[in-house]
């Protein structure tokens, strides 16, 4: 029997991005039935919402979301879409690897480091958000609880055994931020002692970043707040040769969306040039999450061989060709088996 999954195409280069992830999962064979839905600029000029109720409805029926990038208008009165989503149906793990592929253009190499990144609290949740009549002030609240410093915790320990880790690195700011950051660590560190067998390091913010450019070996998983979390795991794609290859996962107690973590590129939306392996690796997280490592594995495997061959006339120009969304989709499709 197919297990449905909610499908949004998204705006810019997403439908192109999306048909040629589609493909390369149908040749796996992994039995997806797909149900369409739309968010975005798109649905907005369809029903005058970014997030419509029956695209709601969808990803509430079938708990695994599929996203192409999606463009939130730029102005008062738009609310962030994946935020949104993150919090209606709590999201509250967000999962960002990053792994060296070759023929990409890096300054490093054997990079293999995944951010845990906690996904509906902190700063995002803009707390009490206000700004004055005279428009000289703005603010906004930071809000933790102990209940979600434990359970994004738990989960990065969790995905350090089941994947193997050998170590998780706490990143905070308690020494400035002595309540919100410390409530993080003091509840981190309580965390980690349930899992004897993970080493565990704690590192403030700052040195992260740094440390991560002098010496990004030295990382296995980071676990982090929300704000931390969103800088630090773009700064990890940026070692592994940019967001064109960066998925992610936000994850949830019943729920789960995946998607490429670039934006929507409408300066090339159209063209047929744009890189769909952002996509395709997210879609191997959610394989991964729906039980299917080994077909996850075949997907990862097949997009490190279709770059490692190096094809100009097939692979995208950002990664050194001259081909096209559909070709490099073929070439993956191609190294499968």
């Amino acid at each position: 029997m197919a297990r449905k999954i909610t499908v949004i195409p998204g705006d810019g280069i997403g439908p192109e991005i999306m048909s040629a992830t589609l493909r390369v999962l149908d040749a796996l064979d992994v039995g997806l039935e797909y149900e369409y839905a739309s968010a975005g600029l798109v649905a907005l000029e369809e029903t005058g919402e970014l997030l419509p109720p029956e695209t709601m409805a969808s990803i509430e029926r079938n708990r695994i979301l599929l996203k192409g990038p999606l463009t939130t208008p730029v102005g008062k009165g738009f609310r962030s879409i994946n935020v949104t989503l993150r919090k209606a149906f709590d999201l509250y793990a967000n999962v960002r690897p990053v792994v060296s592929m070759p023929g990409t253009r890096s300054h490093f190499g054997d990079i293999d480091i995944i951010t845990v990144r906690e996904n509906t609290q902190g700063a995002y949740l803009a707390a009490d958000a206000q700004i004055s009549e005279d428009g000289q002030r703005a603010e906004s609240k930071m809000v933790v609880t102990r209940e979600g410093c434990s359970r994004i915790t738990h989960y990065a320990y969790e995905l350090a055994r089941r994947a193997g880790r050998k170590k998780v690195t706490i990143v905070h700011k308690a020494n400035i931020l002595k309540h919100v950051s410390g409530m993080f660590l003091d509840v981190a560190r309580e965390v980690a002692k349930e899992y004897p067998d993970i080493e565990t390091e704690e590192m403030i913010v700052d040195a992260t970043c740094m440390k991560l450019v002098l010496n990004p070996w030295q990382f296995d998983v980071i676990v982090t707040t929300n704000l931390f979390g969103d800088i630090i795991s773009d700064l990890c794609a940026g070692l592994v040769g940019g967001l064109g290859l960066a998925p992610g996962a936000n994850i949830g107690e019943t729920s789960a969306m995946f998607e490429a973590v670039h934006g929507s590129a409408p300066d090339i939306a159209g063209q047929k040039i744009a890189n769909p392996m952002a996509l395709m690796l997210a879609s191997a997280q959610m394989l991964t999450h729906m039980g299917m490592e080994a077909q996850a594995r075949r997907l990862r495997d097949a997009i490190r061989e279709a770059l490692r061959e190096g094809d100009t006339e097939r692979l995208t120009p950002d990664v050194g060709g001259h081909g096209t969304t559909d070709s490099l989709a073929g070439a993956v499709i191609d190294h499968l088996d």
